[in-house]
């Protein structure tokens, strides 16, 4: 009896340590002047192209500064996945509010509620594994990465470790796969497109005709032109600032399960 009480007593000390240690490794201080060349998801996907029968195969990713990166992609991929993104410090609460109603009435995980601060811990350093384990390390590795990182940072690492298709990680890499131009050179309707796949680049396609892509890019654009992010020189045009409504005010007239099911799948 003494000797299960000692192992259980060990299982559990060593669990606690294995949650623990993301307060102090990996280190994300690196972050701040290194690029990272490898990720925990692309790992995943190199394993499983192996076990699939494909060892040789690798990914297809290529690093761009933010700078590089077509103003219309940021947008559209902050409108997409965390539409307050420069206002928390890591968390949406709403969201993840929002999302837990929702799965708790559908019974089943029907909605995500994750920032992008969020998705790049869990992209850097994770797997896709939904257990909770996972989620504990992962929040907080993102209270370390708000804490370390400038915003620009992480939308800048976010956008060049993002997977957007089987193996293809980086919007640079997309750029070229899906349109054969550069990331800088993305139009909205591109990358609102590149931006509705993101939940699931592996089942969805932004060249695709699926109803799920075209309805959820839609939106997104629409978002995008109500903010006068798709008018050139909007300044020049008008002579005054466009005008950053509230999220939920944009989709007025788009039924509210079109809205649930377009921006907020399960992730």
């Amino acid at each position: 009896m003494k000797f299960i009480r000692n192992s259980a007593a060990l299982v559990i000390l060593v669990f606690i340590l294995d949650i623990l240690r993301y307060f102090v490794f990996p280190d994300v201080s690196a972050l701040e002047s290194l690029n990272p060349e490898r990720t925990a998801f692309m790992e995943y996907r190199q394993k499983a192209w192996k076990s699939a029968g494909w060892p040789d195969r690798q990914v297809s990713h290529k690093w761009v500064p933010l700078r590089k990166i077509s103003g219309n992609l940021q947008k559209a991929v902050l409108i997409a996945e965390d539409d307050k993104f420069w206002q928390h410090e890591g968390f949406d609460y709403e969201a993840m509010e929002r999302a837990l109603e929702k799965n708790l009435k559908e019974r089943k995980v029907v909605m995500g509620g994750s920032t992008i601060s969020q998705q790049l811990a869990k992209n850097l350093w994770l797997s896709p594994s939904k257990n909770p384990v996972r989620k504990i390390k992962e929040a907080i590795l993102t209270w370390r990465i708000e804490r370390t990182l400038t915003k620009r940072r992480i939308l800048e690492i976010y956008l060049n470790v993002a997977e957007w298709g089987d193996g293809i990680f980086g919007i640079e890499a997309a750029a070229r796969h899906y349109y054969g131009i550069s990331a800088g050179q993305l139009s909205a309707v591109q990358s609102s497109r590149l931006a509705a796949v993101l939940p699931n680049p592996i089942r969805w396609s932004p060249t695709g005709n699926t109803r799920y892509v075209r309805n959820r890019s839609a939106i997104i654009y629409k978002v995008m032109v109500r903010r006068g992010v798709v008018v050139p020189r909007y300044r020049e045009i008008t002579g005054e600032e466009p005008v950053v409504e509230p999220f939920d005010t944009l989709n007025r007239g788009v039924p509210q399960f079109l809205i649930d099911q377009a921006l907020w799948p399960e992730r």
